[in-house]
């Protein structure tokens, strides 16, 4: 009822708005109505993004339940802790390994994305039913990170008989070589890495997409003066290929890292991070609602928010010299 309500006085405003600028011409018609477009939208971001954060950040001061779904109504005000739930953060069991594993993804999912995603987009540039091999590569991204991780998992899959037939992917393979089976998603911290290897499997067709769109934007004069003055191989990639696209890897590392910070749906779909493969999108989701800490939750949530901050600071600095 409350959200009906606001949509209708939402649409009330526009539409006044828009109606108090046709009564008006020039300049100043011109500003009410980019206000009845522009004002909107601010309103919009206030309710659904700024409000959501001031809670976010009030609450993680609380130990309890602070808001409830009622659009932020008190229910049962949790007491005042201070910055005692994000010490918990370094002391809480098990929270410590969730940093460590978040590191992992953070370095290693971005950087190995982004270099096989260059590395195809060169070999295949210009080359022979290159149409085909980008499509090959990009049908990944066309499968959802949970679909992505059940066909993993069968991939992964281990029989802990080392008697029995083993009918996941590589544990076949494993046997055939004469050597045991490996439990991949079981142990601790190898199963961080068989998660990371599906990221970076999904992540890979995008970074080539970017990256190719980059490598063929690079004007032929400069290719042909090159060749022309003998720069060829590696010498061509290191100082006229990597620098003319420096912007668009730029693009894809910080793109690749903030949906690698956020990376939940992976975790969620092998163990639900039971395993020691739970990372900070993951673990604020286990606080907040299943171990009902909604006070560490959201200091997990605000510390999710400050590593992804400077990436997009970064980014945004960069494009703008790039400009």
């Amino acid at each position: 009822m409350t959200l009906l309500v606001g949509i209708v006085v939402f649409g009330a405003v526009f539409l006044g708005i828009l109606l108090l600028a046709s009564l008006f011409n020039g300049r100043l018609g011109e500003k009410i109505q980019a206000a009845a477009f522009v004002g909107p939208t601010l309103i919009f971001i206030s309710i659904a993004l700024i409000y959501p954060f001031i809670l976010t950040i009030r609450r993680a001061f609380y130990d309890g339940k602070f808001f409830d779904l009622n659009f932020g109504t008190a229910r049962t005000r949790g007491e005042f802790v201070g910055l005692d739930n994000f010490g918990r953060l370094w002391t809480t069991p098990g929270l410590p390994d969730v940093f460590r594993n978040t590191l992992f993804w953070v370095v290693l999912v971005p950087l190995l994305a982004t270099g096989l995603g260059l590395a195809y987009a060169l070999m295949i540039d210009r080359a022979k039913g290159e149409a085909v091999a980008k499509a090959l590569i990009f049908l990944p991204m066309a499968i959802s990170l949970v679909g992505a991780t059940l066909i993993w998992k069968f991939v992964y899959y281990f029989i802990g008989d080392p008697s029995a037939d083993q009918v996941g992917l590589l544990n076949s393979v494993i046997t055939t070589l004469g050597m045991d089976p490996i439990d991949f998603l079981g142990n601790a911290p190898g199963n961080t890495f068989a998660l990371i290897a599906i990221m970076i499997w999904v992540q890979v067709g995008f970074a080539m997409t970017i990256l190719s769109a980059a490598i063929k934007a690079i004007p032929d004069e400069i290719l042909e003066a090159a060749n022309m003055d003998g720069v060829s191989g590696m010498k061509m990639f290191r100082f006229i290929t990597l620098p003319s696209i420096r912007t668009s890897v730029i693009v894809v590392l910080t793109t690749i890292g903030i949906a690698t910070l956020k990376a939940f749906d992976i975790v969620q779909a092998s163990s639900g991070g039971k395993l020691g493969d739970s990372v900070l999108a993951n673990e604020f989701y286990n606080r907040s609602f299943v171990t009902q800490e909604p006070g560490l939750g959201a200091a997990i949530a605000i510390v999710i928010f400050l590593l992804v901050s400077p990436i997009i600071v970064f980014n945004v600095i960069q494009l703008r010299k790039d400009a």
